[in-house]
């Protein structure tokens, strides 16, 4: 099997973080769908407090990148990595035994706060261990990064069946192996830590960064593309209780919609990475993912007047065309924020870029959520859908412009 082949073909290090990578989304999707459900339901949160519980952990995590890249790069790998995890196992631990608000509010930030430590250190980590092979080793570690999504939901499904909080220790218990394991066999990183930020300043460091012009640039456009792939949690599933008639089959279309995206990224990842690096420049395969993903709306938008099938498999094939624009981009723009960055401050970098990309991924989901309802309501059900082909004609013609003003290359030769 391929994947297989090019898992075993990378250094240890490499091949724990992919596994690692995989478990860390296994205990968290096994929870984090089932968050707000159990908030509002047993615990019996008002909607301001369930979204306040919400939202604090995302902006402890999208907020906080920038810090846990730069904690990574003066601090080494490993340490960080270890951190996100026990921090993680606390907050999850939490989540299962506690119900004041308060409380909620701190486990929810822990969790939050875990993911920006282990995430840029995480990815800096891999990108040091397979040195020439980046693009490889991303393609590999997005297969087990979708296979954790995918397979998540299903064992949290079983325990929250039972009980919620059995879920939350279910998955502090997950973290917690994880943390012992990555403890005991995770060797040093091979780059502990740019010694040359040892003596500068963060705030030197983070100047450095944003005096980069071609990396925010990149970053702002590459925003658009998270965006799109969000939709997956955001327009899709909206759709799709508004055509099905019932609850039941709603939730039967969005299940369907999740089993389609998570089965082609696993099945598609390698071989269309495969094909895009032997044909494109970098910057050129990334324009082709965005390309894929903006495609992926006009299904929906030629089925906005339709039928419940019609919009049905159109949501389907919107789902699809998704999966693989996304499985697309995904290795080619970790490899070119490496380049990018000089191969310095590498997961500074990555920090960085994550905190701009959260960002437009909060305002982004704002614009599209409002724009949807305000359509549905004048009679215009095509607009919000040609709204999303429009910014992905925008990124992937943003992206076109800095390939071939050769400003993705970084350092490389691109062919």
């Amino acid at each position: 099997m391929q994947v297989v082949r090019q898992f075993r073909s990378f250094g240890r290090p490499s091949r724990l973080l992919m596994i690692n990578q995989f478990t860390i989304n296994l205990g968290f999707y096994m929870l984090m769908p089932y968050l707000a459900s159990y908030l509002s339901g047993p615990l019996g949160l008002a909607g301001w407090a369930v979204g306040l519980v919400l939202g604090v952990r995302n902006f402890s995590q999208q907020g906080m990148f920038l810090v846990g890249g730069t904690l990574a790069d003066r601090l080494g790998y490993k340490p960080l990595i270890i951190a996100g995890c026990l921090l993680r196992t606390g907050g999850f631990a939490l989540l299962g035994v506690v119900d004041s608000l308060p409380a909620l509010v701190v486990a929810s930030a822990a969790t939050g706060f875990a993911g920006a430590l282990f995430n840029p250190a995480v990815r800096a980590y891999i990108a040091a261990d397979a040195g020439e092979r980046r693009l490889e080793a991303f393609a590999v570690f997005n297969v087990f990064y979708q296979g954790g999504i995918l397979a998540g939901p299903l064992i949290g499904l079983a325990l929250t069946a039972v009980d919620f909080r059995l879920t939350c220790l279910v998955a502090a218990a997950v973290f917690a192996v994880l943390t012992a394991v990555q403890i005991r066999a995770l060797p040093a990183s091979t780059t502990p830590g740019n010694l040359s930020s040892r003596r500068r300043s963060v705030l030197g460091e983070w100047r450095t960064i944003v005096a980069n012009r071609t990396f925010v640039v990149f970053a702002l456009v590459m925003t658009g593309s998270y965006v799109l792939s969000f939709q997956i949690y955001l327009a899709l599933p909206m759709e799709a209780r508004r055509i099905a008639g019932s609850e039941a089959a709603g939730d039967v279309l969005i299940a369907l919609l999740f089993l389609v995206s998570g089965g082609l990224a696993l099945a598609g990842q390698l071989k269309i990475t495969t094909l895009l690096k032997d044909r494109w420049s970098p910057g050129t395969c990334l324009a082709a993912g965005l390309s894929l993903m903006a495609l992926a709306f006009v299904a929906p938008l030629l089925a906005a007047r339709t039928g419940t099938i019609g919009s049905g498999v159109a949501l389907v094939a919107s789902a699809a065309l998704l999966a693989l624009g996304t499985v697309a981009v995904f290795p080619f723009e970790m490899d070119t924020i490496v380049r990018l960055s000089g191969e310095q401050l590498v997961a500074t970098h990555y920090g960085f870029y994550n905190t701009i990309v959260g960002v437009g991924i909060l305002l982004g989901n704002l614009g599209a959520g409002t724009v949807f309802d305000l359509a549905r309501a004048a009679g215009w059900p095509e607009i919000p859908w040609l709204g999303l082909i429009m910014l992905g004609v925008a990124c992937a013609t943003g992206l076109r412009r800095l390939d071939r003003s050769r400003r993705l290359a970084g350092g490389a030769v691109c062919a």
